[in-house]
């Protein structure tokens, strides 16, 4: 019972740290703000994490797992045709637009827009995640290719970073314009311009 009572708050302590630092931004987030936000003592954050940059390590595998899960459980994954697949990712990205603005930005572009240059540690592990990200979008993008535009000379590795970059890039605007309509419109270009990648 005790050991699912510490794994519990270091889950709660790890959501918690979603919420708050999608917020607030990284700098500006407190162990306190976490622990509050948690429901969790101070004695317990440390019991878990040693430093505010442990859990943000931690926090950006938890995120990870979260993102693999919802993906995989996403129905574009039923399609058969790859370019089908590929639009539904956009369409998917559509659908879960809800609730405020730290509900459906991004933990890991928040966290590298400010520490980039003085955490490396963060960054990388940042760069681990979007990278997967990055490359299982390009694996639905080269299948696609080989079946619609065999002659093309893009690769599918920069259309899955320009999926990703269409995707971040949205999301500041929509903390600039507090509207997930940003985040819309601009998927909706992206959906119109990737289906002119394979005509």
């Amino acid at each position: 019972m005790v050991a699912q009572s510490r794994h519990g708050s270091k889950t709660k302590l790890l959501d918690a740290s979603l919420q708050v630092i999608r917020v607030k931004g990284y700098a500006a987030t407190t162990v306190d703000d976490i622990c509050r936000q948690a429901g969790v003592t101070k004695g317990s954050f440390f019991h878990h994490f040693e430093c505010k940059d442990e859990l943000a390590l931690t926090a950006v595998v938890h995120w990870d797992a979260m993102a693999q899960e919802l993906f995989a459980a996403a129905p574009y994954r039923n399609a058969k045709d790859p370019l089908d697949r590929l639009l539904g990712y956009v369409d998917f990205r559509g659908s879960i637009l809800t609730g405020e603005l730290a509900d459906y930005t991004c933990l890991l572009g928040t966290l590298v827009q400010e520490t980039y240059a003085t955490h490396p540690d963060i960054r990388r592990a940042c760069d681990r995640v979007m990278s997967s990200h990055v490359a299982e979008l390009a694996r639905d993008v080269e299948a696609a290719k080989k079946r619609h535009a065999p002659k093309a000379e893009w690769t599918s590795i920069s259309v899955g970073c320009f999926i990703e970059t269409v995707l971040q890039g949205a999301f500041i605007f929509a903390k600039s314009t507090q509207s997930a309509d940003t985040v819309r419109n601009s998927l909706s270009h992206l959906r119109r311009y990737l289906k002119s990648l394979f005509v």
